[in-house]
């Protein structure tokens, strides 16, 4: 029997586990309450890419999430560290498990390096975004 309920992702900081650089949550009431007769799984890009929490913040350099995809930009922490590999590596992550999961929509937490859906994207944003994902920033 199909599931009547929609499924979503949903970035697990937004839903209140500290996943964040800083080992830190952003629980968004807004987002929750939009997860509420769903389906939810949360996902961490940076962690399924292989970064522990705590870790050090990161910025795309050169460009966006798209540009990051298409080898032209790069995520570096603020010391230098490039974790260009590890971004990339999770964002593919998240797309399998939209893939697998025949989610709906995708919930991301604004201004990420991985999940900002509006102004610079993030590279797991650019990736679901490809792939033809609807997309929300929270």
């Amino acid at each position: 029997m199909p599931n009547a309920l929609p499924i979503y992702l949903v970035s697990a900081c937004l839903v209140g586990l500290c996943t964040r650089y800083d080992g830190k949550t952003r629980k968004n009431p807004d987002c929750i309450g939009k997860l509420e007769k769903a389906i939810w799984i949360p996902v961490c890009p940076e962690q399924l890419g292989g970064l522990p929490t705590p870790r050090e913040a990161a910025d795309i350099a050169g460009g966006d999430g798209a540009d990051v995809l298409a080898g032209t930009a790069k995520v570096l922490t603020k010391s230098g560290a490039d974790l260009t590999s590890h971004f990339i590596r999770g964002a593919e992550q998240v797309l399998h498990l939209a893939r697998s999961q025949n989610v709906q929509a995708v919930y991301l937490k604004a201004r990420s390096p991985s999940c900002a859906v509006n102004g610079k994207i993030g590279v797991t944003a650019a990736i679901l975004r490809a792939a033809g994902f609807q997309l929300a920033e929270f």
